[in-house]
């Protein structure tokens, strides 16, 4: 297995993923975009990127906020992510500049890549999915679903799953609701929403997320696919 950063551009901005991949393949090897929650690019992130990449794929986990910033405390966070999520198009931006570097490595099949994301980063590949970019399919791991631009008809080219909690209070019951017409009206083809409610173990790890930590005993990740 090898694992290495991997510096991007976006505009004037230096990024800095890691990127993940077993050397010992023969071939191209599918991609997946793996995307961070709002505290920045972390050793959570990094281990769901190997772990991704030991199934088979040729792993990149995306820096969002340049340089690998990590957030110093849930204030720096909350201006970060806000900062972000307020501006769709730079947003957008960001999430395709790693899309790009992701397709253009030589190990790579470009015609079949994916993104997952975590919290902060579950909203960044729906909003990836939203803006038409060329994936085959993005994940949302209790991720925001609210958006400034939504979908418009016909663009939506990835198929699309998101796997929120029941009681997680930033994708409330007409969050979901108004996403899931948000899905309808765009006519995309193939769309899940699955909410788990307690106790599901789906919902017993927390992680590093976005999340403050008085608010995670309801939220959706990973477990269960470990």
């Amino acid at each position: 297995m090898r694992m290495n950063d991997l510096d991007y551009r976006e505009d004037t901005e230096i990024f800095r993923g890691l990127i993940a991949y077993d050397d010992t393949a023969s071939g191209k090897q599918p991609g997946v975009l793996v995307f961070h929650e709002g505290l920045g690019l972390g050793e959570h992130i990094i281990e769901r990127t190997r772990r991704v990449a030991k199934l088979g794929y040729v792993a990149l986990a995306a820096d969002m906020f340049g340089d690998r910033r990590q957030a110093r405390d849930l204030e720096d966070m909350r201006r970060l992510v806000g900062d972000l999520r307020n501006d769709p198009t730079k947003l957008r931006a960001r999430g395709r500049a790693a899309l790009a570097t992701l397709a253009s490595q030589p190990q790579v099949d470009a015609g079949k890549l994916c993104a997952i994301g975590f919290c902060f980063g579950g909203s960044v590949v729906l909003e990836l999915a939203r803006d038409g970019a060329d994936l085959k399919a993005v994940v949302s791991f209790h991720g925001v679903l609210a958006t400034k631009a939504p979908a418009l008809p016909g663009k939506v080219r990835a198929s699309v799953l998101v796997l929120t909690g029941a009681d997680d209070p930033l994708a409330p019951p007409d969050h979901v609701a108004a996403f899931e017409n948000e899905m309808r009206g765009a006519d995309v083809r193939d769309w899940q929403v699955i909410t788990y409610g307690m106790p599901s173990p789906i919902l017993q790890r927390t992680g590093r997320s976005c999340r403050a930590r008085s608010t995670t005993s309801n939220r959706t990740t990973d477990r269960g696919q470990q």
